[in-house]
Formats: structure tokens, sequence, C-alpha cells
């Protein structure tokens, strides 16, 4: 069993995973630093815990511990101060029109044939890709349990649904666990609209911080997270405003 020095939760214990092929660096071998039993990583918890790097995937809290590699870097938007760019305002202006509807997690049919459809389009070239797994296990045990403070956020037009995020609310701020939407229209700037409607939201709340999970410089599907700013990374232990 590990325990990280810097977490005073004396409650859990934690372990390092078996490797497995890392999903953002291709060639690379990843492993994680679970927290465990997970039935104890409630809200409380789990909001000390991202604030130590880790993120949700389902019952799981992990952060990633490769011996020989630091690419993955924690990342949060810095509410108070961002103002968001040309496009990003277009992108909101854009959207604006649809529909939300902020709903307790669970499993709704319509939600699983969007994401069925967006992991197609978006990660089936990917090797350890959802969709190449049992993709209605894979849905239920990522995005429909939780025990934490977790929400789904729809958002329609036309009562025709286009867009789905699971949320958790933490005590300093919102984290942005998974984005699914439809990929049909190619004029469409979903992804950056949904962050800019989460900033809204949390900051709504007055919460200081929106956790956008991990960004590795490499990765080019993690590139668009460097778009909004300012944003802290967690870097040796300790977060560091990025401008």
């Amino acid at each position: 069993m590990t325990s990280p020095n810097e977490l005073p939760l004396n409650q859990l214990q934690f372990y390092l995973s078996a490797p497995y092929p890392c999903s953002y660096l291709p060639g690379e071998t990843a492993q994680s630093l679970m927290a465990t039993p997970q039935h104890l990583v409630n809200a409380n918890i789990y909001s000390q815990l991202i604030q130590q790097g880790f993120r949700r995937s389902g019952d799981f809290a992990y952060r990633p511990h490769c011996p020989h590699c630091q690419a993955c870097i924690s990342i949060r938007v810095v509410l108070q101060d961002f103002k968001p760019n040309r496009s990003q305002k277009r992108a909101f202006k854009q959207h604006q029109h649809l529909t939300v509807r902020v709903l307790p997690v669970a499993f709704h049919e319509s939600h699983f044939a969007l994401y069925s459809a967006y992991i197609k389009a978006r990660h089936a070239d990917e090797q350890d890709s959802p969709a190449k797994q049992s993709e209605l296990e894979q849905y239920h045990s990522f995005l429909c349990q939780s025990h934490v403070d977790s929400v789904l956020v729809e958002f329609c037009e036309n009562d025709q649904l286009k867009m789905v995020s699971v949320v958790d609310i933490v005590e300093d701020g919102m984290s942005a666990v998974y984005t699914f939407y439809d990929t049909s229209d190619g004029k469409a700037s979903l992804g950056t609209y949904n962050v800019l409607w989460q900033i809204a939201w949390a900051k709504s709340f007055n919460l200081p911080y929106l956790y956008l999970g991990y960004w590795i410089k490499d990765s080019q599907k993690m590139a668009y997270k460097q778009n909004f700013q300012p944003q802290e990374q967690r870097i040796n232990g300790a977060w560091q405003c990025q401008i």
C-alpha cells in the first residue's frame, strides 16, 4: 500500500495499479495511484483529493503515477480572472439558445445513444477506446456511478439532445468529468460552449475554480484546455499560476 505524504486522509489507503497502455501518448505505459476503499471517497474526501491532483472515473479516485513520465498535469481555470476571447464569445453566442436541464446522475437511453455515437466518431482510433470494450458496461461504470456530488447537465435544441456533461461539485469549484455531444455539425463549437457554460455556472455559485482534469502538452486532443486562461497547473505538488 502507498500513502501520499501530503494527504492527511487517514481513512484511505493508496495503491498503484498494474501498468497499462497510455491512452494519450502512443507507445507509453501508464500507472495510476488509486484511493481505497472506494465507498469512503465521499464529497468531502473527494474535495480534498481533487486539490491534490486526483480525478474521478466512476467510483474510482485516481492520480497518474508513472515512474518515468510526468506529462499529465492537473489544471483548473481561475474563474475570477477568466475573460473569454473573441472565438469563445462567438461559440457562446452560437449555442446560447440551447435549453439546459440539470439532472441527478442516472442512466438514460438517449444519453447512451449520443455517447455511443460520440465515441465512434471521436475515439474509435484509440487502442483502449471504450468503443472496443462493452460500451454499455463501460458507460455505466464510468458515468452512472458516483459517491460524490455529481450531476448530469443536458443540452437540447428543439427537444433534440445535443450534448451531455457529467459535473462534480467540490468545495472550491466544479470539476468537468466528461462531456459528449452531437458531432454531425462540423460548424458547431459545442465543446467550447460547454466549458464556457460550466465556467458561468460555477461563477454563479461564487466558486473559485473549474477543474478541467489533466493536460498533456504533446496530446492534440487536450490542446483545447489551454484556451481557457488564466489557469493554475499542479506542478511538483503545488498549484502554480500559468498565463
